[in-house]
This record gives structure tokens, C-alpha cells and sequence, in this order.
């Protein structure tokens, strides 16, 4: 948000624009720019989907991660259920989605936890939208054919653990559960 402050304002003069790859998921485009030093350069930028991510949490406390191979950092990933949106679809839409196909579950409660949230903003436009999904029921799961998933259901506090020891390091999910965290310290009393 800028105020008025001088220093809050776009520095970068963009003089052109032009797509250099694009896939179902991501376009990188090469923008010609005049840096903040007045010299002229380049700035790569990847374009993605919106990202949405649920915490989905039992009256139990206990939430639902999904374990899968990552292959741009080849490593194994635990993570909150996330998913990119579809073009026209919002992202608790998307969410919902998500949740279903990934998890098998359908949550009759969606609480936003704070508000867009931007996952690499030095090279990519990507927005993130986060949710605490409670009241679920359970239904069988429909993964996308690029996905080999398995869930696992933890008590919350384990989850937490599991990003302070660097067992989960997706930022989406290390937002989701902190932010689930605080929500539900202010909101439900809630302690670990």
C-alpha cells in the first residue's frame, strides 16, 4: 500500500513487454525496463495462477497434510491441501476444489485467514489466498493424473512442530498453519 511515501512508489519504467515461454501452468515473460538507477536492463518475471491453501482442521485439532514428490526441487514434500486456480474460478472456489480431489474431504466452514499473500514476489506475480476449513466430511479422493499423493491426519501442534523442525518448508503451508495458529489463539482460545 502506498501512502504517499516516494520511496513506495514503482521505481522501474517499463518499456516493453514480450512473452518469451508459456505452459498450462506459468508464462515467463522478459520485460525491457529503465532500472531505479536510470540504466537500462532486463526483468524476468514468471505469471502462475492464484495459489490458495486450506489449513483443515478436525474438532479434534488434529489437520490434514499431503505428502507428495516435488519435482522442481526434487525432494519429498508434506504440505497443507493447496491448488492453483482455474481461469474464472475464485480462489475459495478453488480451494474447495482442491480439498475434495486432494483430501477426499468436503468442509461446510471456510474462515479466511488474512488476506492475498505473495509466495516469491522477486520473480514471480504468484498471489496466495489461505483458509482454516472446519466441519468436514469425508468422501473419496479424485487426484489429477500428475498427482501421487498420501494423507496423513496429525494433531495441529505436530504440524506446527513439523515447520519449526524443517519438515515442512512450502511456504503456502508454513503461512497456513502459522496463520491458523494465531486465528485460532485470538478466536477459539486455542493452545498447543
Amino acid at each position: 500500500m502506498n501512502n504517499g511515501n516516494p520511496l513506495e512508489r514503482n521505481p522501474w519504467i517499463r518499456k516493453s513487454s514480450e512473452i518469451i515461454y508459456t505452459n498450462p501452468w506459468i508464462t515467463v515473460r522478459e520485460d525491457r525496463v529503465i532500472r531505479p538507477d536510470g540504466e537500462p536492463g532486463v526483468y524476468g518475471v514468471v505469471d502462475t495462477r492464484g495459489a490458495t491453501g486450506a489449513v483443515a482442521i478436525t474438532p479434534t485439532m488434529d489437520v490434514y497434510l499431503v505428502g507428495q514428490y516435488r519435482y522442481p526441487t526434487e525432494g519429498y514434500s508434506w504440505e497443507i491441501i493447496e491448488g492453483g486456480t482455474d481461469e474464472g474460478e475464485t480462489p475459495l472456489e478453488c480451494i474447495r476444489r482442491e480439498l475434495r480431489e486432494e483430501a477426499g474431504l468436503i468442509a461446510q466452514k471456510w474462515t479466511p485467514l488474512g488476506g492475498e499473500v505473495h509466495l516469491s514476489n522477486c520473480i514471480s506475480s504468484e498471489n496466495g489466498y489461505l483458509f482454516l476449513a472446519e466441519d468436514l466430511e469425508e468422501t473419496e479422493p479424485e487426484p489429477e493424473a500428475t498427482e501421487v499423493l498420501q494423507i496423513r491426519r496429525v494433531p495441529f501442534a505436530e504440524a506446527l512442530a513439523m515447520t519449526d523442525e524443517g519438515e515442512i518448508t512450502d511456504a503456502i503451508s508454513i503461512m497456513g498453519l502459522l496463520l491458523a495458529e494465531r486465528y485460532l489463539r485470538r478466536h477459539r482460545d486455542w493452545r498447543p
